[in-house]
């Protein structure tokens, strides 16, 4: 029988359950990715499963988001990772190397494998053909430990491409004309998988560009067939023999099928405040702007670098405008630097960043208040940016370019695109030179691990309660980000291994009492909106609940990877009616909670203020149920409800080497 791309590699790595939408699913993982920003809470909580080494045949750590340093918590994060890393075997990348994504996807990625970050963006290497996926850090922590990666097997949508981009268009417009199409939300439980003629006139650059902003749909991941551009781009990376051809068989089935035709796209730009907040570049231009910024990780190619030095060459920024370029990785400065564009880019007078997440995440230039900010980042959520009352909007490098020289928002197809220079590669492999590699195993079990102050182990659930008696705490409205439980920026995130510190933020833009209520009420219960939990995978936006005092959380709906992070800590995600009232101080007794769980019951009823009744859905697959049960996945684990998969990642390490 034909199968799609998708279906071909989850049926290789099948540990337990059935690749069907829907069903429970349990996959064996070749590559880990950590960044610091997440990766000292899932570090931490992969020593508290007590495991001597990492069970994958990869695993990588890089320090590229919060690098700024305003005091010394951030190097006792790195400092930390650095130890921990070498302790139980992990390559290591160090602050200032490059953005995780662009390093993985030049050095690490590989067709046909599955890769768990512990990042939401982890999905870029799909575009060489790999199903990468973004999780939590204790997910990812237990796929590192042995135990595989357990989730709800999605559904796989074709997306057929025909043609050709013309010069104004970019991957960045493919993607933002599937927000257009999708929203925030209409990719939840699916993976978007590209084919036809279309795809082999873009870069892997360009596809790694899609594969990492699909998740703003809510998509699972995104994943390209692996051809003769992914052939290409492993020769020019020094990894040939990684590559293999991978594609969907013909008359492959698929849940659904779209298809786009590239030469009809026009520039396309994400207005305030949400990534699917798209329009025409045209019908945006003219908004004023007092800052362009290029890069993140998506658009810090060096395509993409080259495609706006092709268009400010011989030209300056405006001079009401501040414009910064960020490279993605050492390479591509390197490249960049080799081929003339980082001088062609001083020459305009943009500001040239290191090769870090930097402004993305809120760690330096943060916008004037109320202005606006056009930004090729894959992220324009309310106060990402650092500043409050941003106005951030998103687009591609090209029409970035053209709108710097105008100070307006412009459309590229307005501007004379000189073309662009040929990359010019610097010698020798930057990566071997700076990542640090394992250690032999003898070696290991001796390396002391640098634990600062700031770090310290989050909390544990303990057991699911029989009865939930609480108060309503807050009462949020759609779409709330994981960016407003755990904010962005350098302050907040710098106690991001400080669970009890990163909870003074929570909800603070949105609701700033709410951290002293949960103290004083000694927890609660959050009432959410659709689509609850959207954006970063950061589990902190989990962890700081428990902390409070919180066992339940009803929503209308959640985001894929915040609701998996509630069930991980064991935290229940009940499902809120549609027209259900909830005010902040109302009371709620469930009672029976537990036994509902067990039981697969698909309702609980919660008593309102000793009067009224709420009935709210509880719609979780049987893994769910049996990690809530047990208290959350590290108890689970613990307690050997989940058989290690050794044999089979032993299997795989022998196959890799």
């Amino acid at each position: 029988m034909p199968e799609n791309l998708t279906t071909k590699i989850l049926r290789t790595h099948v540990d337990s359950g059935e690749v069907f939408p829907g069903r429970d699913l349990t996959i064996s993982v070749d590559q880990v990715l950590l960044e610091d920003a997440t990766g000292t809470m899932a570090a931490m909580q992969f020593e508290m499963l007590g495991v001597d080494s990492v069970a994958v045949p990869l695993a990588v750590t890089y320090v590229d988001h919060n690098v700024l340093q305003i005091d010394d918590k951030n190097m006792q994060d790195h400092q930390y990772l650095r130890t921990f890393s070498a302790r139980y075997g992990l390559h290591y990348s160090p602050a200032g190397h490059g953005i995780s994504h662009y390093i993985h996807l030049e050095n690490y990625a590989r067709p046909g494998g599955v890769l768990l970050g512990a990042d939401s963006h982890s999905s870029m290497a799909g575009g060489v053909g790999m199903f990468a996926v973004g999780a939590g850090g204790l997910e990812v922590a237990v796929a590192m430990a042995g135990f595989g990666f357990d989730f709800v097997c999605p559904e796989v949508v074709g997306v057929e491409l025909r043609g050709r981009l013309t010069a104004a268009a970019s991957a960045k417009d493919i993607v933002l004309e599937l927000l257009r199409r999708h929203d925030v939300r209409g990719g939840r439980g699916k993976v978007f998988e590209f084919f036809g003629e279309g795809v082999s006139s873009l870069s892997t650059s360009a596809r790694g560009t899609i594969c990492n902003m699909i998740v703003e749909t809510g998509a699972t991941t995104a994943i390209f067939p692996s051809d003769s551009e992914t052939r290409r781009w492993l020769v020019e990376q020094g990894r040939e023999a990684d590559f293999q051809e991978l594609s969907a068989d013909g008359q492959a089935p698929y849940e659904s099928v779209e298809s786009i035709d590239l030469g009809a796209l026009v520039p396309l730009v994400a207005v305030p405040h949400s990534p699917g907040n798209v329009k025409t570049v045209a019908e945006t231009a003219g908004v004023e702007l007092s800052q362009v910024c290029v890069g993140s990780s998506v658009n810090s190619s060096y395509e993409d670098l080259a495609t706006v030095a092709a268009i400010l060459k011989g030209q300056q920024v405006h001079p009401g405008v501040q414009l910064t370029v960020t490279p993605g990785s050492r390479q591509i400065l390197q490249t960049i630097i080799a081929s003339g564009v980082y001088d062609d880019l001083l020459q305009a007078g943009a500001r040239m960043l290191e090769p870090i997440c930097g402004p993305c995440v809120g760690i330096g230039q943060a916008p004037l208040g109320n202005e606006a900010s056009l930004r090729t980042f894959n992220r324009n959520f309310p106060g990402r940016s650092g500043t409050a009352e941003d106005r951030v909007y998103l687009c591609s490098p090209a029409t970035a370019a053209a709108s710097a020289l105008t100070g307006v928002i412009t459309d590229p197809n307005e501007a004379a695109i000189q073309p662009l220079r040929a990359a010019v590669h610097a010698p020798g492999d930057i990566h071997s030179i700076l990542i640090s590699t394992p250690l032999p195993e003898e070696t290991r079990r001796g390396i002391e691990i640098a634990r600062g102050s700031n770090l310290v182990p989050p909390p544990e659930p303990g057991p699911m309660p029989g009865t939930v008696a609480a108060r309503v705490l807050t009462v949020v409205g759609d779409d709330v980000s994981t960016g407003d439980m755990a904010p962005d920026g350098a302050i907040a995130m710098s106690v991001w291994s400080n669970i009890k510190a990163c909870a003074t933020f929570m909800f603070r833009r949105i609701d700033p009492g709410f951290h002293d209520r949960a103290r004083q009420w000694g927890g609660g219960i959050i009432v959410g909106g659709e689509n609850y939990g959207q954006g970063s995978s950061r589990e902190h936006a989990a962890l700081v609940p428990l902390y409070l005092g919180v066992r339940v959380i009803a929503a209308r709906s959640y985001a894929r990877i915040h609701r998996r992070n509630l069930i991980s800590v064991g935290i229940v995600p009940l499902l809120l009616p549609p027209s259900a009232p909830a005010t902040v101080g109302d009371r709620w007794i469930i009672e029976g909670l537990i036994d509902a769980v067990a039981s697969g019951a698909m309702e609980v009823t919660a008593s309102v203020n000793d009067g009224q009744s709420l009935q709210l859905g509880l719609e979780l697959s049987p893994s769910e149920r049996s990690v809530l049960v047990s208290g959350g996945l590290l108890a689970h684990i613990r307690n050997g409800e989940r058989p290690n998969m050794s044999s089979a990642v032993t299997a795989a390490m022998t196959e890799a080497t």
